[in-house]
């Protein structure tokens, strides 16, 4: 791990130089793409130079032990000594969660599909408090969701809505969302005050922004409809509303969030692009396989991975039997302490594949 630590600190140090050479300066593209590769590699030459010291300092210290005859002095170096050695090996497990393979999607936008599952209009009411609780979650965290599809009835019911979350790490932030959510609760609809449990299933895709993904024309079916729901005269007037429908996988996507047919049609693609590197990635070979298996879950949108249990105001997420007991201030978009132990207990699970 040091040499290859040492070789990064030198591409480092190489492309530092590399930026401020008038060759480069002169070409923005390549100027950008240098900076880039600098600013990914930072964090770990900036903790590694922290090793690198600590290191030179427990050198130190035992040099000036093998010389030194004073006893409190003594005492004082072993104290120094023994407190570096464990900031060491802390540093040396961040170092090894740094050096992890970068998930390529991990800085970019998102789309969150919601859907309904069992439990009828509970279960509904419970996908529109998802919906609120990731709206939130997200605007804690400086990003924007934009709706690109919404089937909706009476009394805050939402059948299924489908929405983008912008900004820098939003995949991130919600990558580890897939599965089925529970929720165990009285329903406003319950007279007799009974406990009903209602399912909800999320799908999480990173935007297709950047992922070459060909697709013939002739695969498409498009169709245009008028936009339902809010939206006035407009809504019944024009057929902004746009299906595509992609006949090998049966992939369906629909938009009637913009006015434009064009903006709309524009939205659809990069969504059913989204659909489709998904579908793709988990038909691939054995080493996509294996690498699944190393992520918290599987993220099968069949998995059951958390129960919202109201009565006893708790969360618990099944898949690293962890529970949050601050159900209200959970689904006022406080999800960050869940999101943080998910992404520890991945990137513990990965360097346990690597270390096998």
């Amino acid at each position: 791990m040091i040499e290859r630590l040492k070789k990064i600190k030198e591409k480092y140090e190489e492309l530092t130089n590399e930026l401020i050479d008038p060759k480069v300066l002169a070409d923005m593209s390549a100027w950008q793409k240098k900076s880039k590769e600098q600013a990914d590699l930072a964090p770990i030459v900036e903790k590694f130079n922290e090793y690198e010291k600590i290191e030179k300092d427990m050198q130190d210290a035992e040099e000036m032990l093998k010389i030194e005859t004073d006893h409190e002095m003594q005492e004082m170096l072993h104290e120094e000594y023994y407190s570096d050695k464990n900031k060491l090996k802390s540093i040396e497990e961040e170092l090894k969660i740094l050096l992890l393979p970068k998930d390529e999607n991990d800085e970019g936008n998102v789309i969150v599909e919601i859907r309904a599952g069992v439990g009828g209009d509970e279960a509904g009411i419970f996908a529109g408090d998802l919906f609120r609780m990731y709206s939130m979650f997200a605007d804690r965290n400086g990003f924007s969701v934009e709706v690109l599809d919404e089937d909706s009835g009476e009394n805050g019911v939402i059948k299924q809505i489908n929405f983008m979350v912008s900004g820098k790490g939003a995949y991130a932030k919600f990558k580890y969302e897939s599965g089925v959510h529970r929720v165990q609760r009285i329903p406003v609809t319950e007279s007799s005050g009974r406990i009903h449990t209602s399912t909800a299933t999320v799908a999480v895709l990173p935007e297709a922004k950047n992922i070459q993904i060909d697709i013939n024309e002739k695969d498409l079916q498009i169709d245009y409809y008028r936009s339902g729901g809010a939206g006035g005269q407009h809504v019944n007037k024009t057929e902004s509303a746009i299906r595509i429908t992609h006949l090998p996988t049966g992939i369906i996507v629909q938009c009637q969030d913009e006015r434009s047919q064009g903006k709309n049609r524009e939205k659809a693609m990069s969504w059913l692009k989204s659909k489709l590197y998904d579908y793709y990635q988990s038909q691939e070979d054995s080493a996509y396989a294996e690498k699944r298996k190393i992520q918290v879950g599987n993220g099968d949108r069949c998995e059951k991975i958390r129960t919202y249990n109201y009565p006893q105001s708790r969360i618990t997420d099944h898949r690293i039997n962890m529970t949050i007991y601050s159900l209200e201030d959970f689904m006022n978009g406080n999800i960050g302490e869940m999101v943080q132990a998910l992404t520890i207990a991945d990137q513990q699970a990965k360097l346990a594949q690597i270390e096998e």
